[in-house]
């Protein structure tokens, strides 16, 4: 980064608020930040003056053309880009840009998934300017943030609801806080870091795998030698073509106002993790979109893959999304931050039990917020938490609750009656226990650290879970103390029932554990396994009125997202199986039938010289290949067989199950022995990259 001056840098192509202030006349600039901070309708000559000066500021940065940039349910954003131009009439063109054009646009919505919102003739989408994220230029285009919806106005996208869930959450948390007096705070806001990690491979090795290229994960390996069993590569020295991309990410992050803060070697060899500062969870999502298009195009500058897939490899770690959760004022005071004093340790107590609460009561929609084909394969691993859903608040906070439960003396630094309100709540340092790895649900200080998420996921869809399951929390307790005649009272017999009633969800133990799956089930907790076990809770009556009453989804939004998820989940395994196949046949039977034939000859030839010369090394070998060449081609029929039987299926619950208990297994046992003929056959005939030269492939 020599010669670089980050603080200049560091926005440089983003339309933020000192821009804004710098080039809006006052009273624009003041009627666009109400907006932003309330919410309020912007007016067409306000936008029209907005506009404008976006033009010209994005035309002195390069820009020739614009784009509404949204997030439709596919997993990755979309774009349509229109240049400035104008014909003046004369045969020349002008540059142009109207408020209605920054405000409103008209993709065409057709061909993205809607799960049945509308059938595929009505193609009429809109894009609508989202002011709370800003505006930013990426090569030749301005971008412009924003939510996109259908004609008849339900939402298509993960940020309409995002904003719907944060707006939610605003309104019940500042319920809660007028009750404890505060009547400063005018919003309150869920904050996220995502910590993103990834692969680097050499692109060369990358374009050799079809399973790579279509599918986004090795679909055949046989494990190698050494893979991260030495935790060499955990922490450890980055290496220079590794450390050139990340400067340069680092770099174009940056300009775009993106709080790139850390980066480091992962545990699995050629994995890496970059961690942002967290934010807004509006931005930090948008900002994390642009992470990970980022880094896949400047990868390719650098002659590299950026792999995303939850669990590129089998046999080393996967990556994950761990998302870091806290909610605070616009004051900016962190409600999840213990305090020093009666007043602030009661309000913290009242919103870590609702969180408490929330996770109990709606676990089946945190793990439905992380299912996905590709993440099926990771929880439970050893490199992400299981499937269950469970708290961990280390064990001083637990022994607080336990005091506070028990109505006993706290055991800590200061033995002390727990009366809420009148007491102080012992200080309580944010790195009080240890980290535990295995918990997808980890208080670590002052916020919560949601590690299920696997790292392609939108950050989106499991905020939206967090912030309206905690609204409704919320705004449970505020109906209750509301009313109450003893609000000091009511406020400890609030927070000691709830303690009682969803103690069950924490849990501070080895989420790896045999025991911990037995000790769950018998706790109560759910253990959805799979994506096809899980989906069904997001149309639990009981989960739609919660998404409806807080205005997040409709109904029908809710029901369309189940059906996507389930066509995707099941179109996934199919393309895996359909490369498969194609693999088996192009690639592995030419290279065993290749070999198979050089060691008849050369058998042959041994005897041809004399008879009885010892030929038992080639005859084994070749025997034990032509063993495995027959079950081979029996497995890879009866794939074919149970990939053509699904389709026969008509209900999207049950073929997304097909394909999980038939046509994954089938792939899982043609993998087997596909693996088992890579450690037989000649690298002279393999020309499958193997995992020894992906994982080693960047020196």
């Amino acid at each position: 980064m020599a010669g670089i001056n980050i603080t200049e840098l560091f926005g440089s192509m983003v339309f933020g608020d000192a821009v804004m202030k710098e080039r809006l006349p006052k009273d624009i600039y003041n009627a666009l930040k109400k907006t932003i901070a309330d919410g309020t309708h912007l007016e067409l000559d306000v936008a029209n003056v907005v506009a404008t000066a976006m033009k010209d500021w994005a035309i002195e940065k390069g820009a020739t053309h614009f784009t509404h940039w949204f997030q439709p349910m596919t997993g990755v954003t979309a774009e349509k880009h229109d240049s400035f131009i104008v014909p003046d009439g004369n045969g020349k063109v002008i540059t142009e840009f109207s408020g209605k054009a920054l405000v409103k646009g008209e993709p065409d919505a057709s061909s993205f998934p809607s799960g049945g919102l509308r059938s595929t003739f009505e193609a009429r989408g809109y894009t609508a300017w989202d002011p709370t994220s800003y505006a930013f230029v990426k090569g030749n285009t301005l971008y412009i943030p924003t939510a996109f919806c259908s004609y008849s106005g339900e939402a298509l996208d993960n940020k309409t609801p995002l904003l719907r869930s944060m707006q939610a959450l605003s309104k019940q948390a500042l319920r809660i806080l007028r009750l404890f007096g505060n009547t400063e705070a005018k919003r309150v806001v869920s904050s996220v870091g995502p910590e993103q990690e990834y692969f680097l491979i050499d692109r060369d090795i990358y374009l050799k795998r079809p399973d790579l290229l279509y599918c986004n994960r090795t679909l055949f390996g046989a494990r190698p030698p050494k893979g991260q069993e030495l935790e060499d590569h955990y922490f450890g020295s980055i290496k220079q073509r590794v450390s050139a991309f990340m400067r340069e990410l680092d770099e174009e992050l940056w300009k775009l106002g993106v709080y790139a803060k850390t980066e480091h070697n992962e545990v699995a060899p050629a994995q890496h993790e970059l961690a942002p500062i967290y934010t807004e969870a509006n931005v930090a999502t948008d900002h994390n979109q642009i992470t990970m298009e980022l880094m896949k195009s400047i990868a390719a500058k650098h002659n590299l893959a950026c792999l995303l897939h939850e669990k590129p490899f089998a046999g080393v770690n996967g990556s994950g999304k761990h998302i870091n959760w806290s909610i605070s004022t616009n004051t900016g005071i962190n409600l999840l931050e213990p305090g020093d004093t009666p007043f602030e340790n009661a309000q913290f107590l009242l919103f870590l039990v609702a969180v408490i609460k929330a996770v109990d009561d709606y676990q089946d929609l945190l793990r439905v917020s992380v299912a996905s084909a590709g993440n099926d394969h990771r929880l439970g691993a050893n490199e992400a938490p299981p499937a269950i859903v469970s708290i961990f608040l280390g064990d001083e906070l637990t022994e607080i609750l336990n005091a506070l439960e028990n109505n006993t003396l706290y055991a800590g630094k200061c033995k002390t009656l727990m009366e809420i309100g009148a007491t102080v709540l012992p200080h309580f340092p944010k790195d009080t226990t240890d980290r535990n790895r295995t918990s997808p649900f980890a208080f670590t200080g002052n916020k919560f650290e949601f590690r299920m998420l696997g790292s392609a996921f939108s950050i989106a869809g499991p905020i939206i879970v967090l912030n309206t399951i905690i609204s409704e929390v919320l705004s449970q307790f505020a109906d209750e103390l509301e009313n109450s005649t003893d609000f000091k009272g009511d406020l400890s017999k609030l927070i000691i029932r709830t303690i009682k009633n969803h103690k069950r969800i924490i849990f501070n133990g080895n989420g790896y554990d045999a025991s911990w799956v037995k000790e769950a089930e018998q706790r109560g907790l759910s253990n959805l396994k799979t994506t096809p076990e899980a989906l069904p809770a997001l149309i639990n009556p009981k989960n739609v009125d919660m998404f409806v009453r807080h205005g997040v989804f409709t109904k029908h939004e809710l029901h369309s997202r189940y059906e996507i998820l389930l066509e995707n989940y099941s179109k996934t395994i199919n393309i895996e199986a359909l490369t498969m196949m194609d693999m088996v046949n192009k690639q592995v039977i030419p290279a065993v039938i290749g070999y198979q034939k050089e060691l008849a000859e050369l058998i042959l030839h041994k005897k041809a010289i004399r008879a009885n010369i010892e030929t038992s090394l080639e005859e084994n070998l070749l025997n034990r290949i032509s063993k495995l060449s027959l079950l081979m081609e029996k497995r890879l029929n009866n794939l074919a067989e149970q990939t053509l039987a699904v389709r026969e299926l008509k209900d999207n619950m049950a073929i997304a199950r097909a394909y999980r208990e038939r046509v994954y297994m089938a792939m899982i046992e043609l993998r087997l022995i596909v693996d088992e003929l890579e450690m037989l056959i000649s690298s002279r005939y393999w020309s499958i990259p193997t995992y020894t030269e992906i994982l080693n492939s960047v020196l």
